[in-house]
């Protein structure tokens, strides 16, 4: 019998989505040999709201991610009222897939380091391993509460469905949505931090293209 591959998620604004992104979810698909969703927030609860709305955000996922079958786009937590808990995204994709696939959320380093900082940290483990994107030469190790809670659980292949620590190594693109939303209000063409193919509709671009008028 063949092996069930893994489920792992990738969060975030995609505020606008760009090869950052997107390279760190495909690396981590090869990685993990395993099938990555790309999964956009409705209402973050540790940041301010994003530029473009929820359907120019999933507009611009799907036309970056045409013509391959290895990343996807997953709108639950778009579908969703109130803040978007990552502990809420979890269980859900974990009643769906039921209790024995492995699911994977994906974090950048920095941000696993202050994981002890979300809503209901410790029961995302009861759901889903966490793969931690590290890029080399950075560190960013865990402390306090987060280090203890780890301690035995960082393995290098996973097992199970749930509940380890794996550190996933990707290729270190400096892109952030911040400076390409600067770049556009600032009337610039940030080409090449982004998929062509969101570029090939000016109405997807619309809402970052306002912020220098």
């Amino acid at each position: 019998m063949s092996r069930t591959r893994p489920l792992a998620i990738l969060g975030g604004t995609f505020d606008p989505v760009h090869h950052g992104h997107l390279r760190a979810a495909w690396e981590a698909a090869e990685a993990l040999d395993a099938e990555v969703r790309l999964v956009p927030a409705r209402t973050p609860p540790h940041r301010p709201p994003p530029v473009a709305d929820a359907s120019g955000r999933v507009a611009l996922l799907r036309a970056a991610l045409a013509g391959q079958d290895r990343l996807a786009l997953d709108t639950r937590e778009l579908d969703r009222d109130g803040p978007s808990y990552t502990v809420d995204t979890l269980a859900s994709l974990r009643a769906d897939i039921g209790p024995d696939r492995s699911l994977v959320l994906l974090v950048g380093a920095d941000a696993f380091a202050g994981l002890a900082s979300w809503h209901l940290w410790r029961d995302l483990f009861a759901f889903a391993h966490v793969g931690v994107l590290t890029r080399p030469g950075t560190l960013h190790p865990p402390s306090g509460e987060l280090a203890a809670f780890i301690a035995g659980r960082r393995v290098e292949r996973l097992q199970g469905p749930s509940g380890q620590v794996v550190d996933i190594a990707i290729t270190p693109l400096d892109i952030a949505a911040t400076a390409i939303r600067e770049s556009f209000a600032a009337g610039g063409e940030p080409r090449f931090l982004m998929p062509t193919a969101c570029f090939a509709d000016e109405a997807l671009l619309a809402p970052y293209r306002a912020l220098g008028r």
